[in-house]
């Protein structure tokens, strides 16, 4: 499998944007470089999760189990350019898994482990994985077992290899192939192109399958050089991962970016505050990513904060959500902290509001860098491997004055060129001239002197109100700015006379009995906002839905809105 095109190749590596290097190669650099470093640790609740201790590996230790992991997969009948999918949670398992694949020129194809018999079904005969390596029991589903029923029902062939003790009937203990595998180097793939097909990733749209995005080892390296940059990480940093290694988040952004560091990295799953604080200050974690809403509560609980040591913290990561500009400010004078905001998606568009492209924290938090755009320059390297623009949706002008919203479409180093076997979505995500559909709206920002994008919501979620176009995304920031508020989502409900109107689903605090709707819209008409934005509606739960990267899911609150 080679995801994009020859040309693209050619053209991007005259540019100096790919470099042609494998992720083995970059591994490989690491180990000759730290050797006997610590490399890799998992979560100190990694026995109540799975049932096995806790791991920690060195450099030298993680190439030995790269190597061994590859003999056992081979072993298997997995060679090159076959597809080894995962179910794991944030496992050392899952990192070695990645690896290997990247040695052996092999395809990594890891899944959410909330997926079940549902998405698997769709997924497994589209990417047909020669292995599938998953645990036991875990949250109250037997991930080997679900496997092994699929087998029979003939949804997959793939040979299964469990984490746990116990191995279902027909399927492998990993534990037992590791025992039996050479110890011996596995043989290097010389010929290995960087072009060469690495991941299947999958992600959810508009569209009720999952989608599959290809990614080969020459995106992977310029994803982990773009981050690495844009949080200002030094050679030897730990880096915390919170997030679950299945996509661009965590592969990306974390996985890779220790790779060029050559630092350690530490797994965290499922995402547990106390777990997540102990982390940072025992490993002295200098780059990690929480969502909006943590570090708002964090911020709030100077006890916490003052209680847990983050001298080596230098810059925090977030997104999917509005940032708070208080929070981000306070963050900054407060603890020394730069919190990057980041906008992205697993099709790879990303934008990253650094502390040197926009010093201003409170900026920082409401802006992004035009980064790609015509005509705007920034100091680091990686903005110049990004085009964006914004395109007008109901004319197909492209936008190029403040103030006005449009699409915003992006291609560069890091984009993706296409889903997996599947043509007509493919095409349908990219424009004429190459650019792929965001579906996210921005604008130029009036107060940025042409230089910062606002987002302002996505093309789908925006709530239509007698003709007057409402933002969620920004009403989110203010609902969940009101004292009695622990996370709120605003979606649209509908209505006979004007299309759309407002309802505000919130979980409160704990400790609050009640919040009326006239106490919300009262903290939201201090902000001044337009009166047409005001919720009509409102409706407590006990917590927002939320997929395995925490972002909310908007379209499942419609239910919530209409009852």
């Amino acid at each position: 499998m080679r995801p994009s095109p020859p040309e693209r190749v050619a053209e991007y590596r005259r540019l100096g944007w790919w470099r042609g290097e494998t992720v083995d190669a970059l591994f490989r650099r690491g180990v000759a470089v730290q050797r006997g470093a610590e490399a890799l640790a998992d979560a100190p609740n990694r026995e109540a999760l799975v049932g096995s201790a806790p791991r920690r590996l060195t450099w030298d230790q993680a190439d030995a189990a790269v190597d061994a992991l590859c003999h056992a997969l081979a072993g298997l009948g997995v060679g090159r350019g076959d597809v080894v999918a995962t179910q794991l949670p944030n496992l050392v398992e899952g990192v070695l898994a990645f690896l290997a694949c990247a040695r052996m020129g092999a395809i990594l194809s890891p899944v959410a482990m909330a997926y079940r018999g549902h998405e698997l079904r769709q997924i497994l005969p589209v990417v047909e994985p020669k292995v599938y390596l998953t645990v036991g029991a875990f949250h109250g589903c037997d991930h080997a077992a679900m496997l092994t029923e699929l087998k029979r029902e003939g949804v997959t062939a793939a040979e299964i290899i469990t984490l746990a003790d116990e191995a279902p009937d027909g399927a492998h203990r990993l534990s037992d192939l590791i025992a039996q595998a050479s110890t011996a180097p596995y043989p290097t793939t010389a010929d290995l192109d960087a072009a060469e097909g690495l991941t299947i990733c999958w992600t959810s749209g508009t569209e009720a399958m999952p989608k599959g995005v290809p990614r080969h080892h020459d995106h992977w390296v310029v994803n982990g050089e773009a981050l690495v940059e844009a949080a200002g990480l030094m050679p030897g940093d730990t880096v915390l991962n919170p997030f679950p290694l299945i996509n661009i988040a965590a592969i990306g952004g974390m996985l890779m970016t220790w790779l060029q560091c050559q630092g350690r990295l530490v797994q965290h799953h499922p995402f547990d505050l106390p777990i997540f604080l102990r982390q940072m200050q025992e490993e002295k974690v200098a780059y990690t990513v929480a969502p909006p809403a943590v570090l708002n509560m964090l911020l709030q609980n100077e006890a916490l904060l003052s209680a847990t040591n983050l001298s080596a913290l230098r810059c925090l990561g977030s997104g999917s959500a509005p940032l708070s500009p208080w929070m981000v400010k306070g963050w900054q004078e407060r603890h020394g902290v730069t919190v990057m905001n980041v906008f992205g998606s697993n099709e790879g568009c990303s934008l990253f509001s650094t502390g040197e492209a926009i010093p201003d924290a409170e900026q920082r938090a409401r802006f992004f860098p035009r980064f790609g755009a015509q005509g705007v320059e920034w100091p680091a390297q990686f903005p110049a491997k990004i085009r964006t623009r914004l395109v007008d949706l109901a004319t197909g002008q492209e936008i190029t004055q403040p103030g006005i919203e449009g699409e915003l479409r992006i291609s560069g180093a890091m984009t993706f060129d296409g889903y997996y076997k599947a043509p007509d979505l493919t095409r349908a995500a990219f424009d004429d001239q190459g650019f792929f559909r965001t579906g996210d709206l921005f604008e130029i920002a009036p107060d940025g002197g042409g230089r910062f994008y606002r987002f302002v919501g996505r093309c789908k979620e925006i709530i239509i109100r007698g003709g007057q176009n409402i933002s969620p995304a920004e009403l989110d920031v203010l609902v969940e700015s009101h004292p009695k508020v622990r996370e709120g989502a605003c979606v649209a409900y509908p209505d006979e006379r004007l299309g759309e109107r407002v309802c505000a689903v919130v979980a409160l605090k704990p400790g609050v009995e009640a919040l009326t709707l006239d106490e919300l819209n009262a903290h939201l008409k201090a902000h001044d906002i337009a009166t047409f934005k005001l919720p009509e509606k409102l409706r407590i739960v006990e917590a927002l839905p939320r997929n395995p990267l925490n972002k909310v899911l908007r379209r499942d609150l419609g239910g919530v809105a209409a009852s």
